[in-house]
């Protein structure tokens, strides 16, 4: 599970990863990645935590295929987590073929999407 600390939870911060961040899209997920982002919430702190948040849509499935989907993805940001610059804010958004991707799918997609956002991967 993806600690406390690691979550996104408020709307304005989701707002500006998926505005101002940059984004990368896979078949089944897209990845909008604010990079080093300051906390306004954070009282002074010289280097907030990576904070990652998840979108799942209807358009994925029902309640019970959304949160296996938010449950994988999840669990696979709980070890990408420290890739990211500190202070960066992560929204991970599902595509509606992410509800019939497994486990392992999800995983390569978020790696490529995270790799080219840090710029490792070409268009």
């Amino acid at each position: 599970m993806l600690p406390t600390e690691n979550r996104l939870r408020r709307r304005e911060d989701f707002a500006t990863a998926v505005r101002r961040g940059r984004r990368a899209g896979r078949p089944s997920l897209v990845v909008h990645l604010r990079s080093g982002a300051t906390d306004p919430h954070a009282p002074g702190e010289s280097a907030p935590p990576t904070r990652a948040g998840f979108v799942v849509s209807k358009a994925v499935g029902g309640a019970v295929v959304r949160n296996k989907v938010k449950r994988r993805l999840r669990h696979l940001m709980r070890d990408r987590v420290a890739l990211l610059p500190p202070g960066s804010l992560v929204v991970v958004r599902a595509l509606p073929g992410a509800g019939d991707a497994d486990h392992a799918q999800l995983a390569r997609d978020l790696d490529a999407a995270i790799e080219r956002l840090l710029g490792g991967g070409a268009r």
